[in-house]
């Protein structure tokens, strides 16, 4: 199958991933994305380009390293911080402390950093170099896994997903492309035929409300989804249950009636109860987290929804 070896940006790549789609697969996650979700889980996929991330429990203090990281920075914007325990060691040594009003994103203390305590939040690559690491998982993918293309936004970078969807396909690998749905119609319509199932997010029905909670408007993402349904796609839809943001009973049911309306192309609704576990991240780019105050859904919530789902005939899980 022909196909152009397109460059993009990537910030993982995970093999024996259970929660992506059908069996085991391996997850590739693109970097960019148009949205901005206010619980977004990986802050490190929003833009396109690289940031600088910092992990303190890894640093061996700038004296054991002569400051190299300091000594890097063409901004000025990485000095000694105050004296803290090592952890290793119990001795008293100096990390960076980063300026990010400062940090120009230039990458050159990650450069020099011999402990890889800082480091940039992803790496060029092609779709060779892509299909050249995952093709070593097929042998594990059972019950019906494969390859899926995350983001971010994979359709932000449609060149790069065009091709490696196209690169996957054409070796019969089982392709699950995870969206947003916030892209132009054409280019689902162009990537329709390369994938077999698209884990699609249904974040708020009202669009003033969705724009509010993540950026963009809602209406070209319900209507592409219409638009896969009419074409002959699957649809496995994503529901994020965010108290106060997302979980009140009018919204879930609307949303509930938009997934019957699209017939038979909906395989699955996968309800996802909010979950704090992509904070520590923020705190490594050196970004505030927006929802500090909000809480997982209870258990009792999160069945009651369960059961609206069910009750309106759909195929529907917790996640």
């Amino acid at each position: 199958m022909e196909y152009i070896n397109a460059a993009g940006h990537i910030y993982d790549i995970q093999g024996y991933a259970v929660h992506d789609g059908p069996g085991i697969r391996t997850t590739v996650y693109t970097k960019g994305c148009p949205l901005s979700c206010l619980w977004c889980h990986s802050p490190e996929s929003q833009r396109y380009g690289f940031e600088l991330g910092y992990l303190p429990i890894k640093c061996l203090g700038t004296d054991l390293c002569r400051n190299a990281c300091i000594n890097a920075c063409p901004e000025g914007a990485v000095s000694r911080g105050e004296p803290v325990k090592d952890l290793r060691t119990s001795e008293m040594i100096q990390k960076p402390l980063i300026d990010r009003e400062r940090c120009s994103g230039c990458l050159k203390c990650a450069e020099a950093c011999i402990a890889k305590a800082l480091y940039p939040s992803g790496w060029s690559t092609t779709v060779d170099e892509v299909y050249e690491r995952v093709k070593k998982d097929v042998s594990f993918f059972k019950n019906g896994g494969g390859i899926t293309i995350s983001g971010g936004e994979a359709m932000a970078q449609f060149d790069f997903t065009y091709n490696l969807a196209k690169r996957l396909k054409g070796d019969g690998i089982h392709i699950c492309l995870d969206t947003t749905g916030f892209a132009k119609a054409e280019l689902f319509e162009q990537i329709l035929p390369y994938v077999d199932l698209f884990l699609y997010d249904i974040k708020h029905m009202d669009s003033e409300r969705h724009k509010k909670l993540v950026g963009v408007p809602n209406e070209p993402i319900l209507s592409n989804a219409t638009l896969i349904a009419e074409r002959g796609g699957a649809l496995q839809i994503r529901v994020p249950v965010i108290p106060k943001l997302t979980d009140r009973d009018d919204n879930l049911r609307r949303t509930a009636e938009f997934c019957v309306s699209l017939g038979g192309a909906v395989t699955l609704v996968q309800l996802l109860p909010y979950h704090k576990t992509g904070r520590m991240k923020y705190e490594r780019l050196g970004w505030k987290y927006r929802l500090m105050n909000v809480e997982p859904p209870d258990d009792a919530f999160m069945q009651k929804t369960l059961e609206l789902f069910l009750h309106m005939g759909l195929n529907a899980q917790l996640h």
